[in-house]
């Protein structure tokens, strides 16, 4: 798996975090010995697009003109064992490539593990939810017209040759997409401002564009592959319900509002700033933040790779009745579900657990048994 630094290489993390994310974009061409160029070459894509049966109208979409084909175009419906299913029908789309259509594939996380452990990096380093996508192209073609994300964008280009123009406009911490439409990709030309920079990538390149940013890519010289990590953080809108949660302890906040018309006003006035300083004091509450970072840590998808026929031993354990030790709320977590299941395998906590890393839940699982609250059956 590739770590943050050598993603980034030569720039630093600790240079990316004080000088490009959430500020610039970032260009780091391919240096020797990379491994960038590996996360998808031309015989793993095709290897993925000569399994049909694994794609969907929503995942795999040939997008011409700028605009994404219907999927009546390309897709007929197949008979399964569980019904009917639409799904891409190859031959079709193989025409629509042939005529100059771009190719994009959704999800691609969940198809190939190089990409899969790539984006679980990304979710680790960031606290974040991480999609991917890839973008296949032909010379002169561009997939989509100017826009701009609402997640940070690294984009690795792994085959061929891609043209990125970056502009000066910027959208402030964007959170919804606007719509496809004629309308909206006007708008979005008409307000991108001046070209700033032009980065021709390379198979082997690393380009961060931060969220909000104007840009648009066109293949330039052959075919073209890169895929894109959609980085996306929690963002402030998502302590808004765990305030509330924590807020209804407060019998003032199960109170009813004073009307708006008695004394002018005053009393209810008064009466909102009661509540916001009970807001301000919940917001700076231990409990919010412990309750964030564990809603940070369950956005990840981390990777699970089988390697049968081997399987996990498993370890079974059981409660004692015995007190369990004083211990931090993450790890009191895990002893409660230990006492409401009575037995249970490890190998079953750790993976119901998976906010935590296996060595924290198996470090809890030793002090539990240590104490004598657990034994091995």
């Amino acid at each position: 798996m590739l770590s943050l630094a050598e993603l980034l290489y030569p720039i630093t993390p600790a240079e990316f975090f004080a000088d490009y994310y959430g500020r610039k974009p970032l260009h780091i061409p391919a240096t020797e010995g990379t491994r960038k160029r590996e996360l998808l070459t031309w015989d793993a894509w095709n290897h993925l697009l000569n399994q049909p049966g694994m794609w969907t109208s929503q995942t795999l979409r040939p997008v011409r003109d700028n605009i994404p084909v219907h999927p009546d175009q390309y897709c007929r419906t197949v008979q399964t064992v569980n019904g009917p299913v639409s799904r891409p029908w190859m031959p079709k789309l193989d025409v629509f490539l042939s005529s100059g259509a771009s190719l994009v594939a959704n999800d691609v996380h969940h198809l190939h593990p190089p990409v899969t452990r790539l984006a679980a990096m990304l979710g680790e380093c960031f606290a974040a939810a991480v999609g991917s996508n890839v973008y296949f192209s032909s010379e002169g073609i561009r997939a989509f017209g100017s826009h701009y994300d609402t997640h940070e964008v690294f984009a690795v280009q792994t085959e061929g040759e891609k043209t990125w123009n970056l502009y000066a406009s910027r959208a402030e911490n964007p959170v919804d997409s606007l719509p496809d439409s004629a309308e909206a990709r006007r708008w979005l030309e008409q307000t991108r401002g001046a070209l700033v920079q032009e980065v021709r990538m390379q198979a082997g390149d690393l380009l961060y564009v931060p969220r909000g940013c104007y840009h648009d890519a066109l293949a330039t010289d052959g075919p073209s592959l890169h895929v894109t990590f959609g980085v996306n953080p929690l963002d402030g809108r998502s302590i808004m319900s765990l305030l509330g949660l924590l807020a209804q302890q407060s019998p003032l906040f199960r109170d009813w509002l004073p009307s708006a018309r008695l004394e002018g006003g005053e009393p209810l006035k008064a009466r909102l700033k009661a509540l916001g300083q009970i807001l301000a004091e919940c917001s700076a509450s231990p409990a919010l933040a412990e309750e964030i970072g564990r809603i940070q840590q369950r956005q990840i998808e981390r990777p699970v790779e089988f390697s049968l026929p081997r399987l996990t031993p498993i370890n079974l354990y059981r409660t004692t009745g015995r007190a369990f030790p004083e211990t931090g709320v993450d790890i009191r977590f895990i002893f409660d579900w230990a006492i409401a299941q009575r037995q249970f395998a490890a190998a079953d906590m750790v993976a119901h657990f998976d906010v935590l890393s296996e060595a924290q839940v198996l470090e809890g699982l030793a002090a539990a048994e240590a104490a004598g609250a657990v034994q091995k059956v």
